[in-house]
């Protein structure tokens, strides 16, 4: 590869970016393929009620990817390791499409979750390649990638199941997947940072959780924002398909294009937290959270499920790309254990909010689901306001 691609002091070139998001997209999509399928998915195995887990299965998967795999990256050369991955994807993903039963679909979810940890080999090589003074933006800029990923994977995958089953998706995806391990011909190499056996690197992954306070606070707050999206998103199709909305999966992934009004603004947030830093950016993503399940309870219709996912993702993208600007300038040398543990805290946020969504959806409807993302929202939000006081008389925190 060229190395004006990815020079140290300019960092790297605007279609080495774009590369970077592209595999991203690719890699975070198989998490959220099944989110708008669960109905058609349930109807396939008549009376089992299992299959409700599956989004719950899938990101406890990839929270497990994070914390075993991820950390690898500091290890050995990333390229490899994002190629192993997408080839293991693709494997994972064709099993999928011909699971024979509601029990083996779970367990490859799972997998698939796993292997799907390949995206946050990614972002911190991203982070690596781009100078102190970049790193937001150009975090921000694979992010909107991600998000992308996240969105229209659910538009891509309501449309096919809609037409042709849930099984052609896992299906298509499979391809998509190589295309990724394809790709990494293209991707720079980055030496490890570390030379140390892989029980030290764990070892000192949980040593990094206590020393660094920061860190820990960054990563529960936006476990409980990314709680509150997936609460969204888990139950969508459920809420579209109920009366009287009476909706189907095709519309459910609809929504996902709908998401992608609030990508635009992840660039724009990583310069925010560049020049201004981290704070001001997350306040503003939590409210902007809570205000979005006000208008979706307040305002009963497809409008307003429009105007609050809209501001949902625009909420919880921001703080996401702020906080990961902040957490990568803590350890430079551990930039993937680093991302290990923020990412390992958020997820298995999503997965608990995936699961007590689907808990409180049984029970009380969408009004028990939306009280459930509020008082996320404030828990959130008691937490900002918490470190901002206890911070105060001290050097202003990024």
């Amino acid at each position: 590869m060229d190395s004006r691609a990815a020079s140290p002091q300019a960092g790297p070139s605007r279609s080495l970016v774009f590369i970077l998001a592209l595999v991203t997209a690719m890699g975070v999509a198989n998490l959220y393929y099944n989110q708008p399928m669960l109905g058609v998915i349930g109807r396939s195995f008549p009376g089992d009620t299992t299959t409700r887990l599956i989004p719950t299965l899938t990101l406890l998967g990839y929270a497990v990817g994070l914390l075993l795999l991820v950390p690898l990256g500091d290890l050995f050369e990333r390229r490899k390791l994002i190629l192993t991955q997408f080839l293991a994807l693709a494997v994972t993903l064709g099993c999928a499409a011909l699971a024979p039963g509601s029990w083996s679909l779970l367990t490859i979810s799972f997998l698939i979750g796993a292997g799907t940890s390949v995206v946050q080999q990614i972002v911190p090589l991203a982070a690596a390649l781009a100078p102190e003074e970049k790193r937001g933006a150009v975090v921000g800029a694979v992010m909107s990638g991600l998000f992308c990923g996240i969105l229209l994977s659910r538009t891509l995958a309501g449309f096919v199941a809609a037409h042709w089953g849930w099984r052609a998706m896992f299906g298509i995806g499979v391809p998509l997947a190589l295309l990724g391990a394809l790709s990494t011909r293209i991707l720079p190499s980055i030496r490890p940072s570390v030379s140390m056996g892989y029980g030290s690197l764990m070892a000192s992954v949980g040593r990094l959780w206590l020393e660094e306070p920061r860190l820990r606070r960054a990563t529960i707050i936006q476990g409980c924002l990314f709680a509150v999206f997936n609460a969204f998103w888990t139950t969508l199709a459920l809420h579209l398909e109920a009366p009287p909305l009476s909706r189907g999966a095709d519309v459910a992934g609809l929504f996902g294009i709908v998401g992608t009004v609030g990508i635009m603004v992840a660039p724009l947030a990583g310069r925010q937290a560049d020049r201004r830093g981290a704070r001001s950016v997350v306040m503003l993503g939590a409210a902007c959270a809570l205000v979005a399940w006000l208008v979706m309870l307040g305002w009963s219709s497809l409008a307003g499920l429009v105007a609050g996912v809209i501001i949902l993702d625009f909420g919880v993208q921001s703080s996401l790309i702020a906080h990961q600007q902040m957490v990568y300038s803590l350890r430079p040398e551990a930039k993937n254990r680093v991302n290990t543990l923020f990412m390992v805290g958020m997820f298995l946020g999503g997965s608990f909010g995936a699961a007590a969504a689907m808990l409180a959806w049984k029970t009380y409807g969408w009004c028990g689901v939306g009280t459930f993302a509020i008082a996320l929202c404030l828990l959130a939000s008691l937490i900002l306001l918490l470190d901002r006081t206890s911070s105060k008389g001290g050097s202003p925190q990024r």
